[in-house]
């Protein structure tokens, strides 16, 4: 019999996703019959899944018992915690809450996807605001992040208070924002916190991540090394206050700025619309910009990850408006995230043989990471004093430091989970009560699909070993053709010896074998593959069509 789960007179905490993986961070909070959903998170395709483009922590559990979900709580704006939600917020049909800047990137996505009228999507104050769903009395407490309005969630419940980081740092210069103080965060730890669910991405940084006040003194350096190049910079374009700091390095240099990048274009009209990015310099356009000295253009751009759709993979490529030559320079204000290095690589080198400068943080600095490093961390065990620690946000080893990290600060109790366990954190001892069933959908197309079903799965055995189709006539004639069958000059020859094959293979059928279409399937199937086999060491998928009845 399948079980319940229903929340009883406890508090539970159950990830869907972003535990155990960076990104698709879906969590659950269960209480006296309800649940509450923190963030609705994706990530993007890899190779692991051929042919898609995004990636989803499968909501199975929660839409089985969407009657008793209350809400959609989001931390903040980035895809990995709010990108799902033009995929499932209709069909939880439950209420969504975001702070202006993030509930303002939600609409936008509501509407591409033309749903924005059959999703309640409610405006919390971004300064403290809160929001009472049944057993859950929810505040949000603004800390900082490489985003505007980062925050955690301080969730009061009857069993006592959680502080759910989201994505933060501590930043005394934070350009955008006022994150919460050090002693406020205090205030909170005095009057007592049971849980931290906290962010581990960069558990094991031994530094603080710095401040993004040392980002913009560390590129108006640089940019002012190269006068006479045209400059371009990448960065993430959710960084508000990067951006912030480039409209004031652009202005402190002279440059004019040209931005390339339509989600570039789509934050700063966000962000400009919820009081943001007020001094911002107006830009220039491509052709504009192309007419100007070199000296006198910083370029912004989009694609320091990689991405070959992006204005910088096509700058790369020469194949974009914007146009850099030997000698001009590429900043990247960004890290690198992990799984995009060979994509990274890629761009880089066709900036190196143009003879195109670039330089990343490792040489200057010029990008701060919106996580915490351990000092962080160690520093809000000590304000907030919790008394179980949950990991979150980080793959298996990240979240397994960070249960250390938090036993060697003398935090009581420090929970390692992983998507699928269910945790009671009160009452009574707090430990893990069970494991669902996880998974993960990818966007194939138009359509969602199990990540570990038959279409992905066959891609990939096509991927590794290609493919044959074995045609038979009724005239008894047999085609083979291949498909990524690594022969080249020898395929003519390989063709005719797996045709010869298929039909020794059928002739050895006799009496009511050469009349059963499955026996002849196979007999083909079998033939052409050995034959595959025999010349490539491949073992490829093999599909015969068989001539109507």
């Amino acid at each position: 019999m399948k079980k319940d789960f229903t929340p009883e007179d406890e508090l539970l905490f159950l990830a869907l996703g972003g535990s155990g993986e960076i990104g698709m961070n879906v969590n659950l909070y269960g209480c006296q019959g309800k649940w509450l959903m923190v963030d609705l998170g994706m990530s993007f395709g890899s190779n692991e899944y051929p042919g898609t483009e995004l990636m989803f922590a499968d909501p199975e559990f929660i839409e089985e018992r969407a009657k008793d979900l209350l809400g959609v709580v989001l931390t903040h704006a980035h895809e990995d915690h709010i990108g799902a939600i033009p995929y499932f917020a209709a069909d939880f049909g439950v209420p969504l809450y975001a702070t202006p800047f993030t509930a303002d990137l939600i609409m936008r996505k509501l509407e591409e996807a033309g749903i924005a009228d059959a999703v309640e999507l409610n405006i919390v104050d971004d300064d403290h605001g809160a929001s009472e769903l049944g057993p859950f009395e929810i505040t949000y407490i603004p800390l900082a992040h490489s985003i505007a309005e980062g925050n955690a969630l301080l969730i009061d419940t009857p069993y006592g208070r959680v502080f759910h980081t989201g994505d933060w740092k501590l930043d005394d210069d934070p350009i955008i924002g006022e994150p919460t103080t050090d002693e406020e965060l205090t205030e909170i730890g005095d009057e007592g916190v049971l849980a931290l669910v906290c962010d581990s991405t960069n558990v094991f940084n031994p530094n603080s991540s710095g401040s993004e006040g040392a980002v913009y003194r560390g590129l108006l350096e640089e940019v002012k090394k190269h006068g006479g190049k045209r400059v371009l910079v990448t960065t993430f374009a959710s960084n508000v206050a990067r951006l912030q700091t480039l409209g004031e390095v652009a202005k402190e240099t002279g440059r004019e700025l040209c931005v390339a990048g339509r989600s570039l274009d789509r934050i700063i009209e966000v962000a400009k619309a919820n009081g943001y990015l007020q001094d911002f310099p107006k830009t220039v356009d491509f052709d504009t910009a192309m007419g100007m000295r070199r000296g006198e253009v910083l370029i912004l751009a989009t694609g320091g990850q990689g991405e070959p759709r992006a204005a910088l993979s096509r700058i790369a490529e020469d194949n974009h408006p914007i146009a850099l030559e030997e000698g001009d320079v590429v900043l990247f204000s960004s890290r690198q995230i992990p799984g995009n290095e060979l994509a990274i690589g890629r761009v880089q080198n066709m900036l190196a043989l143009r003879g195109i400068v670039m330089v990343t943080d490792r040489e200057s600095e010029i990008h701060v990471s919106g996580h915490p490093g351990r000092p962080e961390l160690e520093a809000l065990y000590g304000w907030l004093r919790p008394d179980i620690l949950v990991p979150v946000h980080g793959e298996i080893r990240h979240m397994k430091e960070q249960t250390r990290l938090g036993k060697a600060n003398g935090i009581p109790i420090n929970l390692f989970q992983k998507n699928g366990d269910i945790i009671r954190l009160a009452p009574g001892t707090p430990g893990k009560l069970d494991e669902v069933r996880t998974g993960r959908l990818v966007l194939d197309g138009d359509v969602l699909i199990p990540a570990d079903g038959e279409a992905i799965t066959m891609r990939r055995r096509l991927a590794r070993d290609g493919m044959l189709v074995v045609v038979l006539g009724r005239d008894g004639s047999v085609v083979v053709e291949g498909i990524g069958i690594p022969l080249d000059e020898d395929y003519d020859a390989f063709i005719e010896e797996a045709e010869a094959d298929v039909r020794k293979s059928l002739s050895r059928l006799k009496g009511a074998s050469a009349r059963d279409r499955e026996a002849v399937y196979e007999a083909a199937r079998l033939a052409a593959r050995r034959a595959a086999q025999r010349w490539s060491g491949k073992k490829p998928q093999t599909r015969v069509i068989l001539p109507s009845e």
